[in-house]
């Protein structure tokens, strides 16, 4: 998993709340257990018409948007169904942090074992968090170790993040990242487990 310490990035607004996993990445981008190729279906009906093709008006379509690292978004973000696709979709797009009053819980879950930054703010930070994005400057930096989003001019918010969690994204430690930190005695396991019970290793 990619470490993620600090993020200086375009952000984009998406001032709609209830936003599921559905609608992140729709059910018939879900046959494929590859991390890559599903930025094509992130915000599918959302970004594209019947006909596929891209819907000017919506935000990750305009100009001023495309490369987007930061999503601000409504209330609960990534609600519905608890499938793993929606963020590797938002990182295969290339946003690497979603910031919200509020998350389902297993999508929050999921983004933290993926890399995937969700930020907490209150509802009148991320109001202007929103209105700053729609303004010509929409770059913002969001530093995991100061724990800080960064507004385009220049408003300072502290968000609050589990000591454990934010030690993970700082070193990139996925659930097998983490195991494999003590590859060391889990080899020594091994050995120890072949020596004592040898009918074991032809099982």
């Amino acid at each position: 998993m990619q470490p993620f310490i600090r993020l200086d990035a375009k952000v984009a607004p998406l001032p709609l709340a209830n936003i599921d996993t559905d609608q992140i990445i729709p059910k018939q981008f879900l046959k494929t257990v590859e991390r890559e190729g599903l930025a094509k279906g992130l915000f599918y009906d959302l970004r594209f018409d019947g006909e596929g093709r891209e819907k000017p008006d919506f935000v990750l379509n305009r100009p001023e948007y495309k490369g987007a690292g930061v999503l601000v978004a409504g209330d609960n973000f990534g609600c519905g169904s608890s499938r793993e696709h929606a963020p590797w979709a938002l990182m295969d797009f290339g946003i690497r942090c979603v910031v919200s009053t509020s998350f389902a819980d297993i999508f929050n879950n999921n983004c933290f074992q993926n890399g995937l930054l969700p930020v907490v703010l209150a509802a009148p930070q991320v109001q202007q968090l929103m209105e700053e994005a729609k303004g010509g400057n929409h770059l913002v930096t969001v530093d995991l170790e100061a724990q800080t989003v960064v507004s385009p001019s220049g408003a300072v918010f502290h968000f609050d993040i589990d000591p454990q969690r934010k030690a993970k994204m700082l070193s990139g430690l996925d659930p097998i990242g983490e195991t494999l930190q003590a590859r060391d005695e889990i080899d020594l396991y091994e050995m120890k487990r072949a020596l004592a019970q040898p009918w074991l290793e032809d099982a």
